[in-house]
């Protein structure tokens, strides 16, 4: 799958290749900032703004109007019904012994831990499932991009210099 999304944005100009893949449930900025700084070469402050403003985009829009989808959703019984559930209860899953122990600290550490399913689309939507409030999971999403930023930038730059 990530060679399909990189592949795919390897058509664009690669400022816009970063913001874009940072967009995707699937790479989200743990794609977008290592293929930023180890294959388009972007100096590091550019690679991590565009990666941390792209990953935001749709965690701020899921966190916007997750409810009005949601309620939209419901009124029918179709497949996007059953996958949106499918989401929403595996968000809840995912997300609830953090949510209970730390609260909105724990949404940032959810968020910003680079591991799969725990990155800002699948934390505004457990923002959404435990009904937190716009700013207050806002500014836990923006937390936690940061600190995967970092984890990742750590990474990234580790590996770099190895190889």
């Amino acid at each position: 799958m990530t060679n399909i999304l990189v592949n795919f944005f390897s058509q664009f100009p690669p400022q816009l290749s970063v913001f874009l893949m940072a967009m995707t449930p699937v790479g989200e900025l743990r794609l977008a900032l290592p293929m930023g700084l180890a294959a388009y070469h972007l100096p590091i402050w550019q690679a991590v703004f565009l990666s941390v403003v792209g990953n935001m985009i749709p965690a701020t829009i899921i966190l916007l109007f997750a409810k009005s989808f949601h309620s939209y959703i419901e009124k029918s019984n179709g497949l996007l019904n059953r996958l949106w559930l499918k989401y929403l209860a595996r968000a809840r899953k995912k997300f609830a012994g953090d949510y209970e122990k730390w609260g909105l600290v724990g949404l940032a550490i959810f968020i910003g831990i680079p591991l799969p399913m725990t990155g800002a689309w699948t934390g505004a939507v457990a923002a959404f499932v435990f009904g937190l409030p716009f700013w207050k999971s806002f500014w836990a999403a923006l937390a936690g991009v940061l600190m995967a930023a970092g984890i990742i930038l750590a990474t990234t730059l580790g590996a770099i210099t190895i190889f």
